[in-house]
C-alpha cells in the first residue's frame, strides 16, 4: 500500500466543532435554563451553554437582551 504518500485524515472530524455552534440572541426574560429548555428540550443542560460562552459570561445568572450566545450542538 502507498499509505505513506497519503495525508492522514483519520483524526479530522467534519465540522462538528465550534463552527457548528448556533448563535442565539438573548431576549428580555431569558435565562440560560430557559434557553436550554427551548434549544435542547431540557433546562438542566444550561451549563453546556454557559461553558460555551465563558468568554462572554462571568456569571450564569447575568445575561442581557441583545447578547449573542453560542449554542453548542446537543
Amino acid at each position: 500500500m502507498a499509505d505513506n504518500d497519503m495525508p492522514d485524515f483519520s483524526g479530522v472530524k467534519s465540522g462538528a466543532s465550534s463552527t457548528a455552534n448556533k448563535i442565539y440572541t438573548v431576549v428580555s426574560g431569558d435565562s440560560l435554563s430557559k434557553i436550554a429548555k427551548r434549544e435542547y428540550g431540557d433546562a438542566k443542560l444550561w451549563p453546556r451553554i454557559f461553558e460555551a460562552n465563558k468568554d462572554l459570561l462571568k456569571d450564569p445568572n447575568k445575561i442581557f437582551p441583545g447578547q449573542k450566545l453560542k449554542i453548542p450542538p446537543k
